[in-house]
């Protein structure tokens, strides 16, 4: 019983990072980024990206592993979240995991195996000049039960399904699973609805002093078009059409606050359906239960050593 993980999950602007710092700083740990944006490089404001300072010192990984141009899947994703994860556990380190991409945590912790189904380029291109509420209505109409659980917003998702309905000329399949082999310490930050939507109006006029539209016009200047802009989320979709004189500033800067909020509830009703995760409040709760975590591990060595 060697193998340890410890999971942080909850919404956008709850603290997350900061309890994987505090986290690894006490137990000795390194952190692993589950976010599905974080994974870009130039894509550091916007996705709210820890800076090195904030790191304190905590090695982290999986943050400007990819270009923005590129497509990155959850398959790669995972292979690369194992690979950091074993080569942490292996250096007697505690890996943490932390994120709010919940797909992406699932995928690493219950092994989700996806479906190998080879990219249909020519229908990627197709599909890409319709909007997320079309392929949501598209994938609807052919694979009903994949639209009841899919991100209804995200062009990327949708896309890949209908490429595996299409390829495969059935529904997308269940997902296989093979689960870690070992206990796993899932932690989920819990804030009142008040407490969280000040946090991340807060987060919102923070990340706009800090450079948040400069940074959306120079990667629009490395060569992403406005529709790849508006696919990495919802930051850089509303910066994106401001850019365009599509909105005013004000109306940037509330929409980020509306649909931020929005994909905040979204997080929650994924992260309350798993029952393994503790919810806790404050830091010192997240220290208490790790120290909990691992003195299980503790005992149990003790057991098997007969001392």
């Amino acid at each position: 019983m060697e193998n340890k993980l410890i999971v942080i999950v909850g919404p956008n602007a709850s603290g997350k990072s900061d309890i994987a710092v505090r986290i690894a700083l006490r137990f000795g740990g390194e952190v692993i980024s589950a976010d599905s944006r974080q994974v870009y490089k130039g894509m550091d404001i916007g996705s709210g990206k820890i800076k090195k300072s904030e790191m304190k010192g905590v090695p982290h990984h999986l943050l400007s592993v990819a270009n923005p141009k590129s497509v990155f899947t959850v398959t790669r994703y995972r292979k690369l979240a194992m690979s950091a994860i074993k080569k942490t556990q292996k250096a007697g380190k505690i890996p943490i995991l932390c994120g709010g991409t919940g797909f992406y945590i699932q995928a690493v912790i219950d092994g989700i195996i996806i479906p190998q189904v080879k990219p249909d380029w020519k229908l990627r291109r197709k599909l890409e000049k319709f909007s997320a509420d079309k392929l949501f209505a598209i994938l609807k109409k052919l694979d009903p039960n994949r639209a009841k659980n899919i991100e209804s917003k995200n062009p990327r998702r949708l896309i890949r399904a209908i490429e595996i309905v299409k390829s495969t000329g059935k529904p997308v399949p269940k997902l296989k699973k093979e689960p870690l082999p070992y206990p796993i310490l899932v932690l989920g930050i819990k804030k009142s609805e008040k407490e969280l939507k000040k946090l991340i109006e807060r987060r919102t006029e923070k990340r706009i002093r800090a450079g948040m539209v400069a940074e959306t016009a120079r990667l629009k200047k490395s060569g992403l078009s406005w529709q790849k802009l508006e696919e990495l989320g919802l930051e850089y979709r509303a910066t994106a059409r401001f850019l365009q004189k599509k909105t005013t500033r004000e109306q940037m800067i509330e929409t980020i606050k509306k649909e931020d909020w929005q994909y905040a509830k979204r997080q929650m009703t994924w992260f309350k359906k798993d029952p393994r995760a503790r919810w806790i409040k404050t830091s010192s709760q997240a220290i208490k239960s790790t120290q909990k975590y691992l003195s299980a591990f503790q005992e149990s060595n003790h057991r098997v050593n007969g001392r």
